[in-house]
């Protein structure tokens, strides 16, 4: 890791909040437009969280969800695109699964479009057969109303 750069736990500081919305406007596609409302929530919902820094500014993130035992997805993997090449993301992600709500997990899942290679060289596998989407939450609301009808 570069002089300078340090992993830590973000604060949730509207500051904080504020570096975390730029990032991923420069480095995450997928969660452009994100408010710091949501972002904070996220958060909040989210262990471990970790996050890399250059003195004052933030260049790289990552969250996880787990159930502790049985599965985990890591979420939000995110370096400044000046940051990467780096082995920034790398050691971001292992931190993640060195963190000991992490350590007992089974089956660790991510989702990615463009990074596959990335990830292998971590250690995961491409699985194509056991991710399924539910996009449209309105449509569960739905069914949710027919069902109790």
């Amino acid at each position: 890791m570069a002089t300078g750069n340090a992993l830590r736990q973000p604060q949730q500081s509207q500051d904080d909040l504020l570096q975390l919305q730029t990032l991923f406007e420069q480095a995450a596609f997928w969660a452009q437009g994100r408010s710091l409302e949501d972002l904070s929530v996220a958060i909040a919902n989210s262990e471990p969280v970790v996050s890399v820094w250059d003195e004052e500014r933030l260049i790289g993130f990552a969250r996880a969800t787990s159930d502790g035992i049985y599965r985990a997805t890591i979420w939000d993997v995110a370096i400044h695109p000046d940051y990467q090449g780096r082995g920034l993301g790398r050691k971001l992600v292992q931190t993640v699964l060195s963190h000991p709500r992490m350590s007992r997990v089974e089956r660790v899942y991510l989702m990615t479009t463009h990074q596959q290679r990335f990830y292998e060289r971590i250690g995961f596998e491409c699985n194509s057969s056991t991710t399924m989407v539910l996009k449209d939450r309105l449509f569960m609301s739905s069914l949710e109303q027919n069902f109790s009808a």
